[in-house]
């Protein structure tokens, strides 16, 4: 069984797939939309995560880029099920116990429904702005997961001695609701597949075509077998847009439209590479259409998955 979650929309604005609705759309439409998730079996939403937006960079992602922890606290309190994702958390730019500190708070709010999705970053203004290390944010990713196990964990006082992070004897309340939050990593060059192998809980691969995708879940099961590393693994992806039926209007973009029985079977070819999750993502002209498309994905696809 495969299952489904998606990315928010008005959390962010990015020309490359916000629909026009959302420039005019607040809290109350994603109140609405992450209602319409937890009720219709939805397995996460997600929230982005960026500081600000250097100039060069506006006019294709826009400068609309919600906080992850403060949104997704904000809807935590809205739902009741559904589990919240930051896809992805650009951990780098912040120090692991002020990483820590704010997700274990989540956690703990919610019940124990945060999985952090964390990511290298590209933005190099945005590093620059925050005294971050945009040249060597490999490594310090590499770091912050380690450190962020440690922070994450049960413990009141973490310990972690690293290169560039060192803590002990500083205790951190509260804890997690979770023994152990779930760590997907994000992004799909060589060195973040590696990392998602040997240091996560899941990947979340970027856009990944399917016949690439297969690939690339090959090579994760690969590494973890060479490393001796078990335990549950997620490997996610990420669908063309959506539209359940054919719809009465220019969507714009390639979109994958059809009844639920051919879209069910388009679907199907991921869990056929051993994705158990599958980031949805729908073409819509408002949030009440946003909404019954994810009724209808919910009624007539989701249980043909």
């Amino acid at each position: 069984m495969v299952v489904y979650g998606m990315q928010l929309p008005v959390q962010s604005q990015s020309v490359i797939y916000a629909e026009p609705w959302e420039a005019a759309a607040g809290p109350a439409d994603l109140v609405a939309i992450a209602r319409a998730a937890d009720a219709h079996g939805f397995d996460y939403v997600a929230c982005c995560d960026h500081v600000a937006i250097p100039r060069r960079l506006a006019a294709g992602m826009g400068t609309v880029w919600y906080d992850p922890v403060a949104t997704l606290s904000f809807l935590a309190a809205a739902t009741e099920r559904v589990r919240l994702l930051s896809h992805v958390a650009v951990v780098g730019l912040r120090h692991p116990l002020v990483t820590a500190k704010a997700y274990a708070t989540l956690d703990h709010l919610s019940g124990g429904r945060l999985v952090l999705g964390v990511g290298a970053g590209h933005v190099q203004e945005e590093f620059e702005a925050v005294g971050a290390d945009f040249a060597g944010r490999g490594g310090v990713l590499d770091e912050t997961l380690d450190a962020l196990r440690a922070a994450l964990g049960p413990e009141e006082y973490p310990e972690h001695l690293g290169e560039r992070f060192s803590f002990k004897d500083l205790g951190q309340r509260p804890r997690p609701a979770q023994e152990r939050v779930p760590v997907w990593v994000g992004g799909s060059s060589p060195a973040a597949v590696r990392r998602a192998a040997l240091k996560g809980d899941g990947w979340l691969p970027q856009g990944d075509p399917r016949d690439v995708l297969a690939r690339r879940i090959g090579r994760i099961r690969r590494l973890r077998e060479e490393a001796g590393t078990s335990g549950p693994f997620v490997f996610g992806a990420i669908a063309e847009p959506l539209y359940v039926g054919t719809p009465a209007w220019e969507t714009g973009r390639r979109t994958l439209t059809g009844p639920p029985e051919e879209l069910a079977a388009s679907l199907r070819e991921y869990g056929a590479m051993g994705v158990g999750q599958i980031q949805v993502r729908f073409r819509s002209r408002s949030r009440g259409e946003l909404i019954d498309q994810m009724a209808a994905f919910a009624e007539g696809v989701a249980p043909h998955l």
